[in-house]
């Protein structure tokens, strides 16, 4: 089964700047997966915040985040990133990573990013 491992969290403060990744566990590849990023603030509920397709590499971002996220991926690592800039206060959430192939959904165990004002 397909495993997920989410890393770059941690405390930046506002209009700072964090590169998430989400990798494969060994053995694993991510080439036919569709890969999305959530996050979940703490008493809301978890969101979706952007996605990649599998081949074209479409990309799909929230309103809240257009223009500071940018996700990409790197087949070859097994690997997407997700670049967070100006980040803001708001942003603070635990972010998930999600891999979708044939209906089949797989998530990360999550990292926290926090933003202080």
């Amino acid at each position: 089964q397909l495993q997920l491992v989410e890393s770059g969290g941690g405390l930046v403060q506002l209009g700072g700047s964090l590169r998430l990744s989400c990798a494969a566990a060994s053995g694993f590849t991510l080439d036919d997966y569709a890969i999305g990023w959530f996050r979940q603030a703490p008493g809301k509920e978890r969101e979706g915040v952007s996605s990649i397709s599998s081949r074209v590499g479409s990309t799909y971002y929230a309103d809240s985040v257009k223009g500071r996220f940018t996700i990409s991926r790197d087949n070859a690592k097994s690997t997407v990133y997700l670049q967070m800039n100006t980040l803001k206060p708001e942003d603070t959430a635990v972010y998930y990573c999600n891999a979708e192939v044939s209906k089949r959904y797989y998530w990360g165990k999550g990292t926290l990013v926090t933003v202080s004002s």
